[in-house]
């Protein structure tokens, strides 16, 4: 079988953006651009995917994480065609096609990329690109052809004679090309052009001048060619995709209060028959399970719920594991490495961060439970503290199961409390403490007759 490869441009800056940032590393729905186009060209299975990086290469290659990916420094940024002419040394044993897409065209699909390389290969092609018809085809290249319709170069917007602007078949900058031809072809570029640099697209007219065969498709949803430049655009896709994603969801048995303001990513997952507050936004790697209910105003990243699960208004949750039945909020901050098993209550203004709470524990008011574990059935009162900071390390609190706690009470880590121990309002534990003991450690309370009537007259006289 004939192999393909992907080389994907990356090394602009983006200067419209405005930014020290490269343009690929911003996020469109929480997923940095150059992350879009390498999932797509991934579901082609290629032999190799290389990435032509630029500006801010590190980061670029930090957004991509593990990823099987070649890295080429172009470290001139001279034009498209010197950048896949710095990629030529990764296919010096490469026969076949290769597929060169551009890291800021976040919506192209897996399908036109098939029916790419699939017509291409079917036509015995040499150079095969897709191309689009737009109304408004301002910016792009316009694709020439001759009297029997057959493509013979691509002008770009800013070399364009005013008859040219007038085209409206656009080049989306996507391209099937026979390796052998792509690299001979490079090397015989010149950067005679308004912006002094080597165009890729030159590669079509050097096809036509050497009678090789050109294919063009023309895609059905020119919108997927839409690329990013500026912030308007990036918040205008990002809306676009909001608006995307929010139906689908809907469609899938989710309802939302107030689809407008409601900002849920890509890789989220929800449950049919939850319903989502306005003001919500769940984004990473968050998975909802069924019959869930977000009241709204809910900020949850990376987060993972069974079913049944309800989250009551201003709640802030990031990596958190939640079992059927958990309630958490209003007003609750779950922080990262908490596990909260089924039915456990997490209340108003309480914090929880780094801990296990057990299968219908509660903790309903104004505490902070931190690398702490706590079993099953037991109750944290009002004005729970635990201590679990020195000055330089964590320390650990570990509390059984069926444990009542008293308001106001602060456990000094490291400590540990039995199953069914009973902890006295008001109370400091620093020692470990019993199954099934009492513990107190207040102050003894003390009247002092007439004191009341003392101090008033003190403050009178003066």
């Amino acid at each position: 079988m004939q192999q393909l490869g992907v080389i994907i441009l990356a090394a602009g800056r983006g200067k419209r953006m405005r930014s020290d940032r490269p343009k690929v590393v911003h996020c469109l729905n929480g997923v940095p651009l150059i992350l879009y186009p390498l999932g797509i060209a991934q579901e082609l299975k290629p032999a190799k995917i290389v990435a032509v990086v630029g500006y801010g290469a590190e980061e670029v290659k930090r957004a991509c994480g593990e990823e099987e990916i070649t890295w080429v420094v172009q470290n001139e940024q001279l034009g498209t065609g010197h950048a896949v002419l710095c990629a030529r040394e990764t296919f010096t044993d490469f026969s076949g096609d290769l597929l060169i897409l551009s890291g800021d065209v976040p919506l192209i699909t897996g399908s036109t990329l098939a029916s790419l390389v699939r017509h291409h290969r079917e036509q015995k092609s040499t150079v095969t690109l897709l191309t689009a018809h737009l109304e408004e085809p301002f910016g792009y290249g316009r694709i020439l052809r001759d009297s029997t319709g057959h493509v013979v170069r691509i002008t770009e917007e800013r070399d364009a004679n005013e008859s040219e602007k007038k085209i409206d078949e656009v080049n989306a900058g996507i391209y099937a090309v026979a390796c052998e031809f792509l690299f001979t072809a490079l090397k015989g570029l010149t950067n005679n052009n308004q912006q002094g640099e080597f165009y890729l697209p030159d590669i079509v007219g050097e096809a036509a001048r050497s009678k090789k065969r050109i294919e063009t498709v023309v895609m059905a949803h020119p919108q997927e060619i839409l690329g990013i430049n500026a912030r308007e655009e990036l918040a205008m896709m990002e809306r676009s995709l909001q608006e995307k994603i929010n139906r689908r969801l809907m469609e899938s048995g989710v309802t939302l209060k107030d689809p407008l303001t409601t900002y849920i990513e890509e890789r989220v997952t929800v449950g049919k028959d939850s319903v989502i507050g306005p003001n919500t936004h769940l984004s990473g790697r968050t998975v909802l399970g069924e019959r869930c209910q977000i009241d709204g105003n809910a900020y949850v990243v990376d987060s993972r719920f069974g079913d049944d699960v309800h989250l009551k208004f201003n709640v802030v949750i990031n990596g958190c594991d939640a079992a059927d039945g958990v309630e958490v909020g209003p007003f609750a901050h779950i922080r990262p490495g908490t596990e909260l098993k089924g039915n456990v209550h997490i209340g108003s203004f309480v914090e929880v961060k780094n801990s296990t709470v057990g299968n219908g524990t509660k903790a309903n008011h104004l505490s902070y439970i931190g690398d702490t574990v706590i079993g099953q059935e037991s109750n944290i009162g009002a004005g729970t503290i635990t201590c679990n900071y020195d000055g330089f390390d964590k320390h650990r609190t570990t509390i059984g199961d069926r444990v009542q706690v008293g308001s106001n009470t602060q456990f000094v880590a490291p400590v540990a409390v039995g199953n069914d121990a009973y902890i006295g309002a008001g109370s400091t534990v620093t020692r470990d403490v019993p199954p099934g003991a009492l513990a107190l450690s207040r102050v003894a309370q003390k009247h002092i007759a007439g004191w009341v009537e003392r101090f008033r007259q003190m403050h009178r006289k003066k």
